[in-house]
């Protein structure tokens, strides 16, 4: 822990302007990113008197060495300028929102030829329009099946849409009327897109002219003494009326809102959202926000406007976090600087925007309710943290005891490598802070040199850290920042704990090549799969932690995590060459048309899958040449000589890493070969 007055700025050299500041520990990583009226009163508070700081803002100032600032103008460019540091750095002790659970939305995908209706989950797409979130998914599908029926837009994925139109039936919701069937040509592209636009304006709520228009239809239909389609349309006002009695009326002028209410204590704080969109509730979502200072709710407002409005797009009118800024937001306390806050929402939604508490009427009710829900929201959290906190806290501690270490091990890293005799060598990298898995950090590696786990392992390794010190070295000279991207360099962190998939030989391999480095401050160890034995550097014995440690726990979860993320790689790769070797002998494709085919396609299930005419649309593919190349993917020949694809299972002899079994009693997983891979960066 450092001593906040050995890098306390001089008196007086700190400007009394507004301004961003930073501070860093001393690896030069940014750990926390705050804005300020006057940077010499903020931030000499921080070291007035540390024993007096909030719990969480003294350990920030001791973790920290350093702290810099940046002067602007006026307070608007300093949230501006604070908002873009939080998304670049990620300062691991600044308030973050996040979620308490993945909400779902009803998402249509207007971006594709024929636009789909679909359930969907995590971050926001271009291209995607998007509504709720929904608090079940399972209430997307009911919306789905009573709506479907008004507007028959398709729900398929796109390989039963695909495959649909190869054999000239459609699925089932076409023959009963919930899909227009587009995948056989019952409608064209135009007439489907039409029915989804119909159905976008529904649930955007412009509803009356819909259910005039039907009324209408259904009308002129009796008139016309057509019976059957005027009790289709009467059933099809049905199921309108249906849906919109789901979404209550809350307020009767179609308000346009965000209802914004938390619940909190000394380190956490919950909070809830209602949508509001023409008068009704259209979606509700939550967040978990870590606090580092002893922050009001005026200041939790802030980081709530800032950070779930902010960077909003100005094409689609959603910020990064998914929301776009409604005409009022209602909040339980408006923060000190309410009139810049507005000026900031105003200017990303492109017009006015009403900031206030509400007092009395029916926003007033709707506030309580909100505020009901952020309550139990914030007791179902306190239930998990008090376990999860404790159950973390103690496998860093036992770990620190059981490996002698001289800090609790925050950062961890494992490295795994994975292979097929010695062919298509690769290894992964994952990242471990404060107990939990940081997937952002995550690297993975070609390895070209290694074949056998030692030697791979070695190289892998002295590549990491050989990394880290060039980056330790440029952080010297640019403090921190690539001049050409803009972005901290994350290889210039080094782990407190560094864990290798393996026994003794891989741990002596990592070793040698630390030591080859010069590096000294970094631990290591490893994890053998047969008996979960722990091995240190230069041990003739093993360290043997008990089944029931959550240190043991901690480190296998780590293994198999790594584990996963290699095999997953090593299976892409696999494919892939496999691809290639199957296109070497065709007439005509050159290296240029290969890479083409395997850009387009990327594995050899989907080019199998392709149609001539979807080989033709690749660049310099000719009709002669895409049957050359089907004729050699199918040839039954080819497929008996071991073709595998990505997400086929290899033989488990054959592989050099295997997803081991915990103990029993812990329950450990297997890592699941079907998984679906983070997105990592391939180390060079």
């Amino acid at each position: 822990m450092a001593d906040p007055s050995t890098y306390r700025p001089a008196v007086g050299s700190i400007p009394e302007s507004p301004g961003v500041y930073r501070f860093r520990d001393p690896s030069g990583r940014v750990i926390y990113v705050g804005k300020a009226k006057s940077l010499r009163q903020r931030l000499n508070s921080y070291f007035a008197d540390v024993a007096g700081l909030h719990p969480r803002t003294r350990q920030m100032v001791t973790t920290a060495s350093s702290v810099d600032w940046t002067v602007v103008g006026t307070e608007v460019e300093a949230l501006q300028l604070e908002y873009n540091w939080i998304k670049e750095f990620d300062p691991r002790f600044n308030v973050r929102y996040r979620d308490d659970k993945s909400y779902p939305n009803l998402a249509v995908t207007l971006n594709e030829e024929y636009p789909r209706l679909q359930v969907m989950r995590g971050p926001k797409k271009k291209g995607v329009r998007y509504f709720g979130p929904y608090a079940h998914a399972w209430a997307i599908r009911e919306t789905l099946d009573t709506l479907t029926r008004v507007f028959p837009a398709r729900t398929c994925s796109n390989g039963v849409f695909k495959r649909a139109g190869q054999i000239g039936r459609p699925c089932l919701l076409g023959y009963i009327g919930k899909c227009a069937a587009p995948c056989v040509g019952r409608v064209s592209a135009e007439e489907h897109r039409e029915i989804v636009d119909d159905f976008c304006d529904f649930m955007a709520g412009r509803t009356e002219s819909m259910i005039k228009r039907l009324e209408r239809e259904m009308a002129a239909a009796a008139e016309a003494m057509e019976y059957e389609k005027a009790a289709r349309l009467r059933d099809d006002l049905g199921a309108l009326t249906r849906a919109m009695e789901k979404q209550a009326v809350v307020l009767g002028d179609g308000t346009d809102a965000d209802v914004v209410a938390f619940a909190q204590d000394e380190l956490e704080a919950a909070v809830q959202v209602f949508h509001v969109r023409g008068g009704r509730v259209r979606g509700q979502r939550g967040w978990i926000v870590d606090k580092v200072e002893a922050v009001t709710t005026g200041e939790l407002v802030e980081q709530f406007l800032l950070q779930v409005y902010g960077g909003v797009d100005e094409q689609t009118g959603v910020g990064e976090a998914g929301e776009a800024v409604p005409r009022e937001v209602l909040v339980p306390e408006l923060p000190d600087d309410a009139d810049v806050y507005t000026e900031l929402l105003e200017e990303l939604r492109g017009g006015k925007v009403s900031l206030r508490v509400p007092q009395r009427g029916d926003k007033r009710n709707l506030m309580e309710t909100v505020e009901r829900n952020a309550k139990e929201a914030f007791a179902r959290h306190r239930v998990r943290r008090s376990s999860d906190l404790t159950a973390r806290s103690l496998a860093l501690a036992e770990l620190q005891e059981a490996l002698e270490l001289p800090d609790a091990p925050l950062r961890i890293e494992c490295m795994d490598v994975s292979h097929v005799q010695g062919t298509n060598v690769v290894a992964s990298m994952v990242v471990f802070e404060d107990g939990l898995a940081k997937k952002s950090d995550y690297r993975r590696f070609s390895v070209a040199q290694g074949t056998d786990d030692t030697a791979a392992m070695a190289e892998v390794v002295r590549r990491r850290f050989a990394r880290h010190l060039k980056d330790e070295q440029d952080r010297r000279d640019e403090q921190g920042i690539s001049a050409e991207e803009g972005r901290p360099r994350r290889f210039a962190y080094p782990p407190n704990l560094l864990v290798v998939d393996g026994g003794a030989p891989q741990v002596a391999a990592a070793s040698r090549s630390l030591a080859e480095l010069g590096i000294v401050d970094v631990a290591v160890c490893g994890l053998a799969k047969r008996m979960e034995e722990v091995w240190l550097p230069g041990d003739n014995d093993p360290v043997i932690l008990p089944r029931t440690s959550e240190a043991l726990y901690l480190l296998q979860r780590v293994r198999d995590e790594a584990h996963r993320f290699a095999i997953t790689y090593h299976r892409q790769k696999r494919s892939t060459s496999m691809l290639v070797s199957l296109l070497d002998d065709v007439p005509g494709l050159g290296e240029s048309r290969r890479k083409a085919l395997m850009k387009q396609f990327g594995s050899l299930k989907r080019l199998r899958a392709a149609t001539v005419e979807e080989l033709m649309v690749v660049p310099g593919i000719g009709r002669r040449t895409a049957e050359a190349v089907q004729a050699a993917i199918a040839d039954p020949a080819a497929g008996d000589a071991g073709t595998t694809d990505a997400g086929s299972a290899p033989a488990p002899e054959a592989e050099s890493t295997a997803a081991p079994q915990g103990p029993a009693e812990r329950g450990t997983p297997r890592a699941d070969a079907g998984d679906t891979p983070e997105v990592g960066r391939v180390a060079s």
